[in-house]
């Protein structure tokens, strides 16, 4: 009759545990993990393994949950490419500043953040990209016809699921989306 408690504490694992398993926010997936370490080391300290108590609050929680939580932080970056000098002129300036904004506000939906990242030159951006240092390219295009005036910038993904993000959600009419398959994506999936 006195173990009434225990139960309800066992019972809050498998509780904890589908909660991370279906939180969509990363962070929030990392308190509960937090919590589901905590709830595990006091199960073992009641259950009498207070030795594995501690190792799970130890390494289980405080570890795992520091180290989660600097690879979710380094993970939920959009790093776009950009020409460093390229000329901006006084209206092209409002455009990119308006795309970047438009970016931003998609990715923070899905808690990530954009990373500018300047190159020389085209040629040095185009290989970035297809050695995956960066996901996309934002570079302005040099011929602009009159009936797609408005789209001032190209911008090449080469991450789909970034690409049908952008795709669906982009409103800004300032530049052209392109999915570009890199070297070696089919080697992945073998």
């Amino acid at each position: 009759m006195n173990d009434s408690y225990l139960y309800v504490i066992i019972a809050l694992l498998p509780l904890a545990a589908s909660m991370v398993v279906f939180q969509a926010n990363p962070y929030h997936a990392l308190v509960i993990r937090g919590i589901l370490g905590a709830v595990a080391a006091m199960v073992y300290a009641v259950l009498g393994a207070p030795d594995v108590a501690l190792t799970e609050a130890l390494v289980g929680t405080m570890l795992a949950i520091t180290l989660y939580a600097i690879a979710v932080r380094s993970s939920l970056v959009m790093r776009l490419g950009l020409v460093e000098n390229e000329a901006i002129e006084a209206d092209d300036e409002h455009h990119f500043g308006q795309l970047m904004d438009d970016l931003r506000t998609i990715f923070r939906k899905r808690q990530m953040r954009l990373e500018l990242v300047p190159y020389p030159n085209t040629q040095a951006l185009q290989r970035a990209l297809m050695d995956k240092e960066v996901h996309a390219t934002c570079v302005r295009r040099e011929q602009v016809t009159s009936e797609d005036e408005k789209q001032f910038y190209h911008t090449a993904i080469r991450i789909k699921r970034i690409y049908e993000i952008m795709q669906t959600e982009l409103a800004s009419p300032a530049t052209i989306l392109s999915y570009v398959s890199t070297p070696d994506e089919g080697e992945k999936h073998k």
